[in-house]
């Protein structure tokens, strides 16, 4: 009898417990449904806080002035405030000095960082330890501090509304950051490399040039980046350094759209607009080595 009450309730007993081992083990690192639905709805909301802005420049700059400061943005839509722009201001001159001043900061401060950080990387010499330190140093004085010593500098060398002044000051902004990340990156390029090419007879400099410059692209593309957009973002030293219509670039000539009085809202959404796009081609040139190269640089310090 025993043995008879007993059976059934092992029976029964015996498909609940084959029906709880036959759920799948959720694996290591899988999001239960809530936290996947939680994750992509904090994306799409992070998404929209940082598109927004964007989009709300761009939407104003399409606006006439009267609904400038309005949420009317579909409403008599018109390229105006570009026309207005280009033809009634010197947005054309500023952004060619942007241009001329951006490029030589790029080229000079890629060659000069890249060398920079080759040598220190792979060459042991008096003052070293001292010229790292200073590198790191500068890093830590905030614009407000150097703008008027620089300023004096610059002054004295008669570059005051010269092109060649803000290329200086914007190189000693990049290549301190960009030597340190260089370095960096060649240090995880084997030494191997270089023995190579001096057994081939190769020049120090050639060494450098033909076999290990190919190799440090993604760092190439890092310091281009950096220095691209500290020259044609930057506005305290083009405002300080550069007077007259003539010679102010982008970040200077924006200034002029706003007044004690007010705001020119529609030539300066506009003319962000313009602004923003070299800077995103760039960026998409060179996305593809940022990730790369900033990472390889942080390797070794």
């Amino acid at each position: 009898m025993t043995t008879a009450a007993h059976t059934p309730t092992a029976k029964a007993a015996a498909p609940a417990g084959a029906r709880h081992s036959s759920r799948t083990p959720r694996k290591r690192g899988e999001r239960s449904p809530v936290a996947s639905v939680a994750l992509h709805l904090t994306l799409v909301i992070a998404s929209v806080i940082a598109v927004f802005p964007v989009l709300w420049v761009l939407l104003t700059s399409l606006k006439p002035a009267k609904y400038a400061t309005t949420t009317d943005f579909f409403r008599e839509t018109t390229f105006e405030n570009y026309t207005n722009l280009i033809k009634d201001t010197e947005f054309l001159t500023w952004f060619g000095n942007s241009v001329v001043i951006a490029g030589l900061t790029t080229v000079l401060g890629v060659f000069v960082s890249a060398t920079t950080g080759y040598a220190v990387s792979r060459y042991r010499f008096p003052g070293k330890r001292g010229l790292m330190w200073t590198l790191l140093i500068t890093q830590m004085f905030p614009v407000a501090v150097l703008i008027v010593p620089i300023y004096n500098i610059m002054s004295t060398m008669g570059l005051i509304n010269q092109p060649a002044g803000l290329v200086i000051t914007y190189l000693t902004i990049s290549v301190p950051f960009c030597a340190w990340m260089m370095k960096g990156f060649f240090d995880t390029i084997p030494r191997e490399i270089d023995e190579s090419g001096m057994v081939d007879g190769l020049t120090p400099f050639g060494t450098f040039w033909r076999l290990i410059l190919p190799l440090a692209k993604p760092g190439i593309a890092v310091t281009a980046f950096y220095s691209f957009i500290t020259a044609w973002g930057e506005v305290a030293y083009a405002s300080a350094f550069m007077v007259g219509d003539e010679n102010l670039t982008l970040a200077g000539g924006l200034q002029k759209f706003v007044n004690q009085y007010g705001a020119q809202w529609g030539p300066m959404t506009a003319a962000s607009v313009l602004i923003a796009i070299p800077a995103a081609l760039v960026f998409l040139f060179a996305q593809k080595h940022l990730v790369t190269g900033m990472s390889a640089g942080a390797v070794k310090g």
